[in-house]
């Protein structure tokens, strides 16, 4: 990263409201700080938005949807492919800048900068790919003509765990359908939201297309364009209590809504996996992004004839990994986000040990500035354990033994949330028969990362409503008209 500087990422980027193809000043003048979580020192400050401001993004982007539905897909999808390209160009300076707000060490976060232009390259594919249908009347009397048009103007909030990927792949298929857009990034890490506000700006997007605001107040801004009316969509990424709040407001003027909310993934290994192969995706599943993503292995269960050889590998694994701030050479485990991240992971620690769970490495946190936790397993943990029912976000991976095929599934599918769940077996027959019986929207068999711009990502139960990527993701921005012709 020669020449990259952080100061010079971190001033590169505008910190106003992006409304209507401008950077404005928040209405009331008021900021917020922007923080390095391996530090806790002030990075800089961004316009904190009000009421008044959302609702002035919202009329920029119900003013440009008539216009921006007329656009070409080819073009639609021409901006799209730029922006992939500008992403791809630019994702040293942008990995430092994701790492520096967030904390993911900065390979990662490269990483991730990657992973978020494949959503606008895979989407400037599928523009052109909106297809419809003809069809003679049962009758004969008459024809169907099906289209598929633009929803409207949409709402999208993202998380702060994956600043830059989150955008991407809302982006990407409203763009890509012709919807236009008030976007709300997490109010942690605000940074890499407008770096790609300015990229989608210099690739030629219109004008009131992409509006974005910064807050500090995420319910007291949206709920209003919620209410609204002129809105026609909502698209949430975060928490599945944040998701119930927002399907009961989205009720009342009927939004169409996407809803990727939490996980309680289950890690299942069966006495004839490879072992190393199983290691290796518990490594993946649960040390992606330190822990705190809504993917991670939450819970892992392990046959018990294997359980011990699993867990002294899983453990060597995990005490070899590098702790620092993510800007430092070889580091692996970052910060957590901020303190109130570290507070829930003891805590969660803390009651599995309380109640038997024996710590192999980890354990406690770690003292001195920023907020670190370091890699953890724990064994023989309980199933009243708060780890078993609680999503930890956090590097910890809690082992329970079992016995049965059949005992394996209960345990798996005993929780609420139905996101993802990874399945480590050799046998083809037992592969098929655990992944239909387990309730999640993704399987991991075999692989501990399931995630791929080219495949629909969503869950089941409450982990959520609809899917993100692969033929599907456009889907949820578009409906489907019937014109009906007489003869």
């Amino acid at each position: 990263m020669s020449g990259i500087t952080e100061n010079g990422v971190v001033g590169a980027v505008g910190k106003e409201l992006f409304i209507g193809g401008k950077w404005v000043a928040a209405r009331s003048g008021k900021t917020f700080d922007v923080q390095d979580p391996s530090t806790g020192e002030v990075l800089c400050q961004v316009a904190d938005a009000g009421p008044e401001d959302g609702l002035a993004a919202l009329d920029a982007a119900v003013a440009a949807q008539s216009g921006w539905a007329a656009v070409a897909p080819r073009e639609r999808g021409e901006i799209l492919h730029r922006a992939y390209e500008k992403l791809i160009e630019r994702r040293d300076e942008l990995a430092l800048l994701m790492t520096l707000e967030m904390g993911k060490p900065v390979a990662e976060a490269a990483g991730e900068i990657t992973y978020a232009a494949e959503f606008f390259r895979w989407f400037a594919e599928e523009a052109v790919r909106i297809d419809g249908g003809y069809a003679v009347a049962p009758n004969g009397s008459g024809r169907f003509l099906i289209t598929r048009q633009p929803v409207g103007p949409t709402l999208l909030i993202t998380p702060w765990n994956f600043p830059m990927a989150m955008g991407t792949r809302k982006i990407g298929p409203a763009v890509a359908a012709g919807c236009t857009m008030v976007i709300k990034p997490a109010a942690q890490t605000p940074l890499s939201m407008l770096a790609l506000t300015q990229i989608l700006a210099d690739a030629g997007l219109p004008e009131g297309v992409l509006n974005v605001v910064t807050t500090k107040d995420a319910g007291g801004v949206m709920e209003p364009l919620i209410r609204d009316g002129r809105a026609r969509k909502l698209s949430f990424t975060g928490s599945t209590g944040v998701g119930r709040k927002l399907l009961e407001q989205c009720a009342e003027k009927v939004l169409r809504t996407s809803m990727e909310l939490g996980g309680n993934a289950p890690f299942v290994v069966f006495d004839d996996a490879d072992l190393d192969a199983a290691v290796e995706g518990a490594m993946q599943a649960k040390m992606r992004n330190i822990g705190e993503a809504c993917t991670a292995a939450n819970r892992f269960y392990v046959q018990r004839g294997v359980a011990e050889e699993f867990s002294r590998k899983l453990t060597e694994r995990m005490q070899a990994l590098p702790m620092g701030r993510g800007t430092d050479e070889g580091v692996v485990v970052g910060p957590l986000i901020d303190e109130a991240a570290v507070k829930k992971v003891t805590e969660l620690v803390k009651d599995a040990t309380d109640k038997g769970a024996r710590v192999l490495t980890g354990g406690s946190r770690v003292d001195g500035p920023g907020h670190f936790y370091p890699a953890t397993v724990l064994t023989d943990v309980p199933v009243d354990a708060r780890l078993a029912s609680e999503e930890i976000f956090g590097p910890v991976a809690p082992i329970t033994p079992f016995d049965t095929e059949d005992e394996a599934v209960e345990k798996a599918n005993d929780t609420e949330f139905g996101l993802v769940s990874y399945l480590f077996t050799s046998d083809l027959k037992r592969a098929l028969r655990v992944s239909e019986r387990l309730e999640a929207g993704m399987i991991g068999l075999n692989q501990g990362i399931v995630s791929n711009p080219a495949a629909p990502f969503g869950g089941v139960k409450q982990s959520g409503l609809g899917r993100e990527g692969g033929t599907v993701g456009i889907d949820e921005f578009l409906e489907t008209k019937y014109i009906a012709v007489s003869l």
